[in-house]
């Protein structure tokens, strides 16, 4: 059995995200790791931290091994600017977009197995001059996807059928179109990336109540409707549109493979008070396996041990759940 490499883009050098990998590293675990990150601004942070860290330059060639703890391969991307912790630079915009570029280009050639990302600030990345609305937005314009946004406990699963947009601009957006290729995607992925045989999506409604009827609001009648009776008599197992304030109710839960919301703030919230600190972001329709923690940088936690790495370790561990997944259907077994 390969052993899965996983490449790690620690995000914000500002924020959390240094801290949780160089603890991480002092762990063990089943894969090989892969910083992607200014080796310098990573060595000062651990010297801070007093966490005491063997470098290896990452050689491609080599076969992947198990990481050793103490030890972190990396491959070195230089940020411009000073780093200073719990103090964001915008002048790290281009080096944040360069980390995930290498990362992405490597696990595109099978170079690396999966990527986890930690958490980066949209503001900061937008005040150093570069558009940017989400890894998810981004990692499918860089792999030409068209990605589906899901965050996962143990216990749930919720995709989202828009993403990073204002609430204001979430009515348009929700088309035939849209919804037919998200929970086409969704399906594949539940089947293809973790073993479902024939998966349950339960819908939210958009509106209050799912429309009532149509009386608070027609997209739920005229275009969310219609397209789940159209995908289900397509062999898809999908119900709805269902009220968002009842959807999420034990029972309902447990006869669903993964709920489907209609927007960002309807679906997330209630994902995070239920599991924040093992609840993990995973990209589906990319080419690639992509997790990530489900936090922000948490700047004002940046350079401590006050910050929780639940959810970096379980984006890891569910990262190699995923290779193991992929390598075994691969070779038929």
């Amino acid at each position: 059995m390969v052993t899965a490499r996983i490449a790690i883009t620690p995000g914000d050098l500002a924020g959390i995200g240094p801290d949780l990998c160089l603890r991480l590293a002092q762990q063990v675990t089943a894969a090989e790791l892969v910083v992607y990150s200014d080796q310098t601004a990573l060595a000062a942070r651990a010297k801070h931290l007093q966490l005491p860290i063997q470098w290896q330059p990452f050689d491609p060639k080599q076969s992947s091994q198990p990481h050793q703890p103490g030890t972190l391969k990396y491959v070195h991307i230089p940020a411009e600017g000073p780093t200073i912790i719990g103090q964001p630079s915008p002048q790290h915009a281009p080096f944040l977009m360069n980390t995930l570029k290498k990362a992405v280009t490597d696990c595109q050639s099978d170079i690396c197995h999966a990527l986890v990302t930690g958490p980066v600030s949209k503001a900061v990345i937008n005040d150093g001059g570069i558009p940017f609305t989400g890894h998810t937005e981004y990692l499918g314009t860089l792999t030409a996807s068209e990605p589906v946004m899901m965050l996962a406990t143990p216990q749930l699963r919720v995709a989202l059928a828009t993403t990073h947009i204002p609430l204001s601009a979430v009515p348009s957006a929700i088309t035939a179109t849209r919804l037919t290729r998200t929970i086409r995607i969704l399906h594949h992925e539940l089947i293809h990336k973790f073993g479902c045989t024939d998966p349950t999506i339960l819908v939210c409604g958009l509106n209050p109540h799912a429309g009532e009827n149509g009386h608070l609001g027609k997209e739920d009648i005229d275009i969310i409707h219609p397209t789940i009776k159209k995908l289900y008599q397509e062999g898809i197992h999908v119900e709805g549109p269902l009220p968002a304030d009842t959807i999420f109710l034990p029972h309902t839960i447990q006869r669903s493979d993964a709920i489907l919301a209609m927007y960002h703030d309807q679906g997330l919230p209630v994902l995070k008070y239920a599991g924040f600190y093992e609840a993990i972001n995973i990209t589906l329709g990319l080419p690639i396996i992509r997790t990530s923690v489900d936090h922000g940088t948490a700047f004002e936690l940046a350079g401590s041990f006050d910050a929780d790495m639940g959810s970096l370790r379980a984006a890891i561990d569910t990262a190699i759940d995923m290779v193991d997944f992929s390598m075994d259907t691969a070779h038929g077994t």
